[in-house]
């Protein structure tokens, strides 16, 4: 381990050197890339700097006992020393865990209610306003992206991005079906309904990353429809975009301009096609994917909000919390740490 942290902090003064250099500074292609590298590694760095200095305060404390007066407080400094190494040895091993290259990316985020009709529709609209008031406590932004109101409440599909650095590091767990247990505002006899609502969350993604090839996108103008407001509905600004190898179609119509409907469109198109393409990869690969907690199928059942006991479970790595309300209010935090605390362990594990 230590062999690789001091590999980390030669390379990162190899890239401080060639951040100077004006033959980098000119490409900024590069610069962004050497930039992106060094910023992950400083976390790293900073935890390895501080770890030696309790490595030398141990050594210095060491020697300090020698001395019999200052025995008993030399003494005590050792294991504020070694506690605080063997601490820090624990982050480091977290640290040095392989990153996921997506982990500091916006996000794409789609909402469908599934099993369940309106209720199904209802619970769409609530995962949704729970995502973004866990957003806003997060200070990432909420930008919606197209969606399909439900005439009983909530939305039968709704797709909005979120702004913010380490916004996938922290929703990627989210996808996959989530289900609820409650009695639908429909319901005159009481009787408690099971209904679900799918998840699916993917990484923004930008041309350094993927390159969407334009021959094989089709692009058709239209009219937009629905509760776009009325200026949007009296000009032809809807883009509907066709991915032809695979079938993917988007379509958006949010914006009175054409040309920001076709660059959200193109937003979530580009991310859709990267998604297919790396589940397509990861079951090849087979036991790969079914050793992830996050990044789920839609089909995957990962999590039950049961209202009448006020109960939050997430099934992958049994942990139930009951606080319901709080959780749709948008306290998502103990979940998530709870998950990312689990991937960790997994990853240790070799798992």
């Amino acid at each position: 381990m230590f062999e690789r942290l001091e590999a980390i902090k030669q390379r990162n003064e190899v890239i401080t050197n060639e951040l100077t250099k004006p033959e980098v500074i000119s490409d900024v292609s590069l610069t962004t890339k050497l930039s992106k590298e060094q910023s992950d590694l400083s976390e790293i760095i900073e935890c390895y700097n501080e770890y030696l200095k309790a490595k030398n305060d141990y050594e210095e404390a060491k020697e300090l006992a020698k001395d019999p007066e200052m025995a008993e407080f030399a003494m005590e400094e050792e294991e504020k020393c070694l506690a605080k190494q063997k601490k820090l040895e624990k982050k480091l091993e977290i640290l040095l865990l392989p990153k996921d290259p997506n982990d500091g990316k916006n996000i794409i985020v789609e909402i469908r209610g599934a099993a369940g009709g309106d209720e199904a529709n209802i619970f769409a609209g609530d995962l949704y306003n729970m995502y973004c008031r866990y957003a806003e406590s997060e200070g990432f932004k909420v930008e919606e992206l197209e969606s399909t109101p439900s005439s009983a409440g909530g939305f039968s599909e709704i797709s909005f991005m979120v702004k913010g650095d380490g916004a996938y590091s922290k929703l990627k767990y989210e996808s996959g079906a989530h289900r609820v247990q409650r009695v639908p505002a429909t319901e005159s006899q009481g009787r408690v309904h099971t209904s679900t609502s799918t998840v699916l969350v993917m990484p923004e993604i930008d041309d350094l990353d993927f390159e969407l090839d334009m021959n094989e996108v089709r692009i058709d103008i239209t009219r937009a429809s629905g509760n776009g407001g009325q200026g949007v509905n009296t000009t032809d600004s809807a883009v509907r975009l066709t991915h032809i190898p695979t079938g993917i179609v988007v379509y958006s119509q949010t914006e009175r301009s054409q040309i920001k409907n076709k660059e959200k469109g193109f937003k979530i198109l580009k991310s859709r096609v990267y998604d297919l393409k790396m589940r397509e990869q990861e079951k090849e690969v087979g036991a790969e994917r079914r050793s992830k907690i996050g990044t789920g199928d839609r089909s995957e059942k990962i999590r039950t909000y049961n209202y009448p006991q006020n109960r939050v479970t997430d099934h992958r790595i049994g942990f139930t919390t009951n606080s319901l309300d709080r959780v749709m209010n948008g306290k998502l935090g103990d979940i998530i740490e709870a998950l990312i605390t689990e991937d960790q362990r997994r990853k240790l594990a070799g798992e």
